[in-house]
């Protein structure tokens, strides 16, 4: 009851902080709702261009406004395996629209890059700016006010937070939101993992490598490991966004055809047009928003969901804060280990049990809203299923098991793998940070060890070749905040610290910028704000300044007497290299608007 009544106090928090701006955004989507479904505010001139490759009939009922209009935007390509199964994905949806009696229409299509082809490369520092591209790109699409409601084509990193944001935008239209996803299971993530430690160390050979990987990231579909793209899907499920069960259903078969089809319809039935008019902006309110806090905590899931759940939440006009998501993880108990907070990937997460489980021992505690309206209906409980294929072909829904098919993957509520969430917010005189506590062994919570300062991750990684790694101590990584580079994960960092870890020193990490859901067994400070380039107390770190991070306590610390550190200066960096080249040039305006990573690092403000 504590924990049902800490979330209450949470969410009314929430509500009470957000009471304006949520005051403001619901009134803005009631005056854009006069609009919706009444395709007559539009000229002849704008019709005739709206439907000009459409079937007479589909010409003469959009004309009229005698059907809805499904938006589809897309982020397909076929180059990346999680969102290359969406090349078939519109042909089948306006086939199910039809059938349903609607129409649907590919409204636009968004940029979709993976993190995981540009980790260490200059692209990597357009990503997180990528998601606020997306978001505008959704939204000149749906800009054509063609559309009854939008169907949300998305799964990875980036892509699925951009979209929320853009349909909250558009926030008078029901959104739902269509995954793809997860590959099936390939070469298990920890052998992949140990492959690229002997690599780093020089032990293992380039073909030995590209073998593993490419086992391990073998077929269409997201990564297995539980990271940022199926963090995403966990969100979109436990908001409301997805039908029930929907999430990590592999690509290619039959169920995941039909829960497509199924999707597409419900997408009609909630239109003005239908008897369940369901605008995203209404749906979502500040339960939500927790409900979606509290299941990244319960999973273990992406510390990148740290920054875009309040950027999303502040395109409903709620102000989420790094306090609110720390302040639920000391009310919400860790039920999943999945990689890398275990050794299990996601397919068997959803084997033992999946989101359907792990919903029903939320709902059945108090920590989750259980009253709040979805893209189904009414209140979360018919999410505590799960989808199967009936035998006409068509999604069928079974209650979630009793029991957990494997405990050592998902655990009921009274056997939690640890009494908190798996994410921290760390405070200190070197400003906030971020940790993910679920995947770091409790002994190694706690480090107190001289720094060593770098302005890059190659630099530590030069120094890893150069064998002065030696001894405890804790990497500053700086100069890799959201205004200096983008904020680029750095994921380099993860197999040389790992290595001196393995080793016996104690060691951790203490950067400006991010880790995401593939952050490890390390003990990482990650998203320090303010950054070092906005003269940040991380900037003015030295060699061998002792510090001290304690995870439990959630305390992050320089050693240093405070009227010393406070007149040091502030180091420099030179970011030159940072402007230009693989498109980087063309971001110089996020790079000056970009918020900081505590207020959603965004370009587009604040709730």
């Amino acid at each position: 009851m504590t924990a049902r009544r800490d979330i209450e106090a949470i969410t009314e928090r929430i509500r009470q902080r957000s009471k304006a701006g949520r005051e403001r955004y619901l009134g803005r989507i009631a005056e854009a709702s006069n609009q919706t479904a009444n395709r007559s505010v539009l000229s002849c001139g704008n019709l005739a261009h709206g439907f000009a490759v459409c079937s007479p009939s589909e010409k003469l009922a959009l004309g009229a406004d005698k059907v809805p209009n499904l938006g589809i935007i897309t982020s397909y390509n076929d180059m990346l395996s999680a969102h290359q199964p969406f090349e078939t994905f519109p042909a089948l949806i306006k086939e199910a629209a039809r059938e349903a009696g609607g129409i649907a229409q590919v409204a636009g299509g968004v940029p979709a890059m993976c993190d995981g082809v540009t980790q260490g490369q200059p692209g990597m520092e357009l990503s997180l700016f990528s998601r606020d591209v997306i978001a505008m790109s959704a939204a000149v699409g749906l800009s054509h006010n063609m559309f009854d409601a939008a169907v949300f084509l998305g799964v990875c990193d980036k892509i699925v937070p951009g979209l929320v944001i853009a349909a909250l935008t558009f926030g008078h239209l029901p959104a739902v939101f269509i995954p793809a996803g997860p590959m099936t299971t390939g070469l298990p993530n920890d052998e992949k993992a140990k492959v690229r430690q002997l690599y780093a160390e020089g032990k293992a050979g380039r073909a030995e490598l590209l073998e593993a990987e490419s086992k391990s990231y073998h077929g269409p579909g997201t990564c297995t490991f539980y990271g940022t793209a199926n963090s995403n899907q966990m969100l979109m499920e436990i908001m409301g966004l997805h039908t029930p069960g929907a999430s990590f259903v592999n690509p290619g078969t039959p169920l995941r055809d039909a829960l497509t089809r199924e999707a597409t319809k419900r997408a009609l039935a909630i239109t003005a047009l239908g008897n369940a008019y369901t605008p995203v902006g209404r749906m979502i309110d500040e339960r939500s928003i927790v409900n979606g806090v509290v299941g990244l905590h319960a999973t273990g899931g992406s510390t990148n969901h740290t920054i875009h759940l309040i950027a999303m939440a502040a395109a409903a006009g709620i102000a989420l804060t790094w306090q609110d998501i720390s302040d639920l993880s000391e009310a919400v108990p860790l039920l999943a280990r999945v990689y890398p907070n275990g050794l299990a990937d996601v397919n068997h997460f959803h084997a033992a049990g999946g989101l359907g489980f792990l919903i029903r021992e939320l709902l059945d505690e108090g920590v989750l809203h259980e009253d709040v309206q979805t893209v189904w209906g009414e209140g979360l409980r018919p999410y505590a299923v799960e989808a199967k294929l009936g035998a006409d072909g068509s999604v069928v829904r079974e209650a979630s098991p009793q029991a957990s098919g494997d405990e050592k993957v998902l655990a009921p509520f009274s056997k939690a793998f640890q009494p908190t969430g798996g994410l921290k917010v760390l405070a200190g005189n070197l400003g906030h940070a971020v940790i993910k506590t679920s995947a770091v062994k409790p002994e190694r919570r706690l480090i107190e060890a001289p720094a060593k300062v770098f302005d890059s991750q190659q630099g530590l990684n030069d120094a890893f070749k150069a064998g002065t790694l030696t001894g405890d101590f804790i990497a500053v990584i700086r100069f890799q905040g959201p205004k200096a580079n983008g904020m680029p994960e750095l994921h380099k960092l993860t197999t040389v610290l790992g290595i001196l870890q393995d080793r016996g020193q104690r060691v951790a990490l203490v950067t400006d910028g991010r880790m995401s859901g593939a952050s490890g067994k390390v003990p990482a400070a990650i998203h320090v704000t303010p950054e070092a380039v906005e003269d940040g107390p991380i900037a003015r770190i030295h060699d061998g300044d002792i510090i001290r991070l304690d995870a439990d306590a959630g305390t992050l610390e320089v050693l240093v007497p405070g009227t010393e550190f406070a007149l040091r200066r502030t180091a420099e960096a030179d970011l030159i290299g940072n402007e230009f080249g693989f498109g980087r040039e063309l971001f110089a305006g996020f790079r000056q608007l970009v918020g900081r990573a505590d207020h959603g690092a965004s370009a587009f403000g604040t709730a």
